[in-house]
């Protein structure tokens, strides 16, 4: 059902007010049952005593003088029905229920109507003798300051109510960190070991997420050890054999180009393997405007007689990003527009207010990519682009996918209806004071 709420706080409160609203109801049943009607049914054989009594000194509206004693104990008043109607029979509620019990009393057909205020005032017309109506004080039972059995009921449930709240609350805190912790954690990042609270089933599940982030943090450990350990290994046979090709004669320098060639392949891609393990965490957040960055990156292509950037950039709030990050990002997806797709490419930029992101599309007039073949695209070392006669490690889209995702973004490729591929970044931005 799509009204029942998802949150555990919605979930605990619906499930409190309806049990509270059951025990409502279950006590106002039990009161009703238990303490209203005998209550009622005690005044009402009250009532029929005093008129039985009365009626033993046979009394009617024209004679209430017969024993002005007795009236004035009980605070009875005799009228006729006219008299009845000066003194506010018209104004008194009838009660039919109250009707039936004092039927059965006075052994007739009698009928019952309340006054409200103080006193109560009862008005009863006894079978005894239909064309008198008798009236009977009750002094204080409408006094107090209201019901007490509804203040009982309004306080249990403001209590019960304040009370799922400080539980839900103290059970959430964990959870939204655990939250949290994983969103940073399937960002790349490592979070910080998160406070061992709540229950003894948060606890058990904090203490094995923190146990769970301290491997994750050493197995990025040794792995960015070992592909910089093996990085450095490498380059220093490369730099021989450089060195080497250097002195080969005039008459081999078709070898000695391809060997050159060789080498800065294999330089390339190692700088490609240390930027995808490095992840650039280690640059700090600075406040700067998206379309700064597209400009310099276009200006620097610019420069290359045969490669054209057309700019169209709509006007973007700054936020905090890391500049050489993204700016590492426009140069990835820029040099795979002019290698793979076309000599002409696009560059728009838009923001959402409402959604708070900031957005920026590159857009190349080539031959696009396999439909197929995109989903798999940001995976390292994969090479959808093989179709275009393309050679690396497959490490490039990868470094792109996990540098945004550290701005809260993400990345995606699409093929354009016209022809070309478009490759859309999108972040999330924080409006700066």
């Amino acid at each position: 059902m799509r009204f029942l709420p998802k949150s555990a706080f919605g979930q605990t409160v619906l499930l409190i007010g309806i049990l509270l609203f059951i025990n409502q109801v279950v006590s106002l049943v039990s009161v009703t049952f238990y303490f209203v009607s005998p209550n009622v049914q005690q005044i009402n054989n009250l009532l029929a005593t005093q008129i039985k009594l009365a009626f033993v000194e046979d009394i009617d509206s024209h004679t209430p003088q017969l024993d002005t004693h007795f009236y004035q104990a009980a605070g009875m008043q005799v009228y006729n029905y006219s008299d009845a109607v000066k003194n506010g029979l018209e104004q008194a509620t009838p009660y039919q229920s109250w009707s039936r019990q004092m039927s059965d009393s006075l052994g007739g057909e009698a009928k019952v109507r309340i006054t409200h205020g103080e006193p109560y005032l009862y008005w009863i017309n006894p079978p005894q003798n239909p064309d008198i109506w008798i009236t009977i004080p009750m002094v204080g039972l409408g006094q107090g300051d209201g019901s007490p059995h509804l203040v009982y009921l309004l306080m249990i449930g403001i209590l019960s109510v304040g009370g799922s709240l400080i539980f839900v609350r103290r059970l959430n805190r964990p959870l939204k960190a655990l939250q949290d912790a994983a969103l940073l954690v399937g960002r790349g990042q490592v979070p910080k070991p998160l406070k061992e609270e709540g229950s003894s089933e948060l606890i058990a599940v904090t203490h094995a997420f923190n146990q769970m982030s301290k491997g994750i943090k050493q197995l990025e450990d040794d792995r960015a050890l070992l592909t910089a350990g093996i990085s450095h290994d490498l380059r220093t046979p490369l730099t021989r054999i450089r060195l080497a090709s250097e002195m080969l004669p005039e008459s081999q320098d078709w070898v000695k180009e391809g060997i050159v060639h060789d080498i800065e392949d294999m330089n390339e891609i190692i700088d490609q393997f240390i930027d995808y393990v490095r992840q650039d965490q280690q640059e700090c957040m600075e406040e700067s405007n998206l379309n700064d960055l597209i400009r310099d990156a276009a200006q620097v292509r610019n420069i290359e007689e045969n490669h054209k950037i057309k700019l169209d950039l709509a006007p973007l709030p700054k936020t905090l990003i890391r500049r050489v990050a993204l700016k590492r990002v426009l140069d990835n997806l820029i040099e795979n527009a002019f290698r793979y797709g076309s000599d002409n490419i696009e560059i728009t930029s838009r923001h959402s207010k409402k959604d708070k992101q900031l957005c920026f599309s590159i857009r190349d007039f080539g031959p696009g990519i396999p439909d197929e073949q995109i989903q798999n695209l940001f995976e390292p070392f994969t090479q959808g682009d093989k179709a275009r006669g393309s050679l690396g490690s497959g490490l490039g889209l990868a470094i792109i996918k996990r540098i945004v995702e550290m701005h809260s973004g993400k990345v995606t490729l699409q093929n354009h209806a016209q022809g070309g591929l478009i490759a859309t970044v999108t972040i999330g931005y924080q409006v700066m004071g």
